[in-house]
């Protein structure tokens, strides 16, 4: 019942989503937008899963985020972010992660983006206390286009991820490789003309994942997030709201749902040269 619900609030926004983004885009991102929806349906099929009785994990965890885009001339950025999550609200690790690359902007409204990430993985078996490390590559392409005073960003990551094994607390020395697709809407609405007033954030990521060792979740994981977006100064802001984290486990018959309060800062600075 749980995931028929997930799947016709995901439908819904995706249905509304798509009307309102045909208006303005080619008919190859539409057709590209419905593909990745009707996989992302396909592999959430729970007849796909092994036959074991549906657990569902319900958790509430907190993100913190500082994302930074230095901008480093006209063409050129550089990016450095760092990521913590919780669980159990806020008392125990989840994971703590860190990713550098270089952003290329091709025109005013599209830029691609390259880098690296590092992941350490925290225990969820009580008494354990080895960190799980997970390295990644990841290359991305990100457009963004305005109607009225609606901007909307998609954006389409690709990783290449080796995450490490540890079993009883203790590492094999040996990696799980995939590579995971990452599809993200992006929607930010202005609820006024006043300046510091926020505007309300919707967006959602389908996560698709393949590899030699993943044989029941090619669908990883559903992130549907609704809040606010603030501006503190042109260099500056933040996104504040909740989102629901809809995973499926390797073993295609466990599930986390995880409740999430999210607080993600974007600091943008420009060390541009200025032209006499």
């Amino acid at each position: 019942m749980l995931i028929k619900i997930t799947k016709c609030c995901h439908l819904r926004f995706y249905l509304w989503a798509m009307k309102f983004y045909i208006g303005y885009q080619t008919q190859l991102h539409y057709l590209f937008f419905s593909a990745l929806f009707a996989i992302s349906l396909l592999f959430n099929n729970p007849l796909a899963a092994q036959t074991k009785p549906k657990e569902i994990n319900y958790q509430t965890q907190t993100w913190l985020s500082l994302n930074n885009t230095i901008r480093l001339s006209d063409k050129w950025s550089a990016i450095v972010d760092m990521h913590m999550r919780r669980n159990h609200f806020a008392s125990d690790p989840s994971f703590y992660f860190i990713r550098f690359g270089a952003g290329y902007t091709l025109n005013s409204s599209t830029s691609i983006a390259a880098g690296y990430g590092h992941l350490w993985l925290a225990p969820t078996t009580p008494g354990y206390t080895t960190f799980a490390d997970e390295n990644r590559i990841y290359e991305q392409i990100q457009t963004s286009a305005k109607t009225g005073n609606v901007n909307i960003i998609n954006r389409l990551r690709i990783e290449q991820r080796w995450q490490e094994k540890v079993v009883k607390d203790t590492s094999t020395h040996t990696n799980k490789f995939t590579n995971r697709f990452r599809y993200t809407l992006t929607v930010n609405i202005p609820l006024s003309k006043k300046p510091h007033v926020p505007s309300l954030l919707i967006s959602d990521e389908i996560n698709l994942q393949v590899g030699k060792e993943v044989v029941y979740n090619t669908f990883d994981q559903n992130r549907a997030f609704v809040g606010i977006k603030e501006t503190i100064n042109p260099h500056l802001s933040f996104d504040l709201g909740y989102m629901m984290v809809f995973q499926e486990k390797a073993n295609g018959y466990q599930y986390d749902f995880n409740n999430t309060y999210r607080c993600f800062f974007y600091y943008t600075p420009d060390i541009r040269k200025k032209k006499s």
